[in-house]
């Protein structure tokens, strides 16, 4: 383990756990990552590790096939994953946060048909809140379903899935009016449908299309698609937990969990362009000497690991929260708005101090220049977590004059 980032009062499991995760990334995801990012390439090697690791199934009961671990044991090795690649950390997330909410909000039935499959890895999740016309106004989304017998019919685009090609099982979240008079308040009117599907692009069911991957700044590797719904046929029985109009509190326990996931990508991330920062100021000669010994270098490095520190903190902080089983949304919020930050300021330091080598593809340090600004937006930008945060310490701190 590294000397910044401890957590300390892990049981010996956890530490077994994070230190072998920490030598598949070192052997596995490290000496490959670069180039597998410039290619695009899905790293189905590396998935094909983890399955065998049994990472797709850390937080999944033991009931179910999974290993029954906590939050905190899967934030932290998120972490890790993500100091390696953080591609690859994507792929866990969305799996984690449909198998979370399978195993809160789902029926025995479904409990019993989805979890031992996901749990080895055979059946991956994605999940799907985000429109096209919406970004974080979850309230606008316009993709409906309309009962129909004894199935409902799903129409509508989605946008920002993560895994939406190699997935085999989407948590959709879409407006469904059944049970709720017109008027009503837009999250009481939401349901979340569980869609099979085949993984791949093009149609991978009748009445559900998956156009192709894309493109983008960074984050490459993993793929990230669209949804349409055209004529979608789902049975009644594939609404999570069985009636609708809660899909809303639904979504939102999933993304408390997405956001300590986003927050522990931030940590890794931030490690490694630390870990770069401090090894190339070491090995880079100015003037005589290492530029690790010029006072303007060592108060970088002095900063970029105080960030490291304080973002890791907080992010354990709001993962046992969880485990706890008390409301974490302000400490969800602030460890993700703290350590996205932080990762981008500690990423752009360490491109500072490599000087013009950090430019060039040759380094690794460009990679995550380019993938850091993905964790300012995703699972919900700066301006809503402080939207959260400063809602939730209203509510704390209300004037009692």
């Amino acid at each position: 383990m590294s000397r910044l980032a401890q957590t300390h009062g892990l049981t010996e499991v956890q530490r077994e756990i994070l230190s072998t995760v920490r030598d598949f990334v070192d052997k596995e995801i490290i000496p490959v990552a670069t180039e597998l990012e410039h290619r695009d390439e899905y790293p189905q090697a590396i998935v094909d590790g983890l399955k065998e690791l049994g990472l797709f199934g850390l937080m999944i009961p033991e009931e179910y096939g999974g290993l029954g671990e906590s939050l905190l044991t899967y934030a932290l090795c998120v972490e890790e994953i993500a100091r390696g690649w953080m591609s690859v950390s994507g792929i866990v997330n969305t799996h984690f946060i449909v198998a979370y909410m399978l195993k809160q909000h789902g029926t025995q039935e479904q409990k019993d048909y989805f979890l031992p499959k996901m749990a080895l890895g055979d059946v991956r999740g994605a999940f799907s809140m985000s429109e096209p016309a919406l970004g974080s106004d979850v309230s606008a989304i316009t993709s409906k379903a309309v009962r129909d017998g004894e199935e409902y019919v799903l129409n509508g685009q989605k946008m920002w899935l993560t895994n939406g090609g190699t997935s085999s099982l989407v948590a959709v979240l879409v407006r469904s009016d059944e049970g709720h008079p017109e008027g009503a308040a837009p999250h009481k009117s939401m349901t979340t449908f569980l869609v099979e599907k085949e993984p791949g692009f093009g149609e991978v069911r009748p009445g559900l299309t998956i156009p192709g991957k894309i493109d983008k700044m960074g984050y490459k590797g993993v793929d990230t698609t669209e949804l349409i719904m055209d004529g979608l046929r789902l049975p009644a029985d594939r609404v999570l937990g069985g009636v609708t109009g809660r899909g809303f509190y639904q979504m939102m326990d999933g993304v408390e969990v997405g956001r300590v996931n986003v927050a522990a990508r931030g940590c890794g991330v931030a490690q490694r362009a630390f870990e770069l920062g401090v090894g190339y100021a070491q090995q880079r000669h100015t003037f005589g000497k290492p530029i690790a010994q010029h006072q303007a270098v060592q108060f970088k490095l002095a900063e970029m690991a105080t960030k490291v520190e304080a973002a890791h903190a907080m992010m354990v902080n709001a993962a046992r929260k969880k485990d706890s089983g008390e409301r974490n949304d302000l400490e969800a919020g602030m460890a993700k708005y703290l350590a996205s930050e932080y990762c981008k300021e500690v990423v752009e330091d360490a491109f500072r101090i490599h000087g013009g080598y950090g430019f060039s593809k040759e380094y690794e340090i460009e990679r995550l220049y380019r993938e850091a600004p993905m964790l300012l937006i995703g699972e919900g930008t700066a301006e809503i977590q402080k939207m959260i945060i400063g809602r939730r310490l209203l509510e704390e701190y209300r004037f009692q004059g």
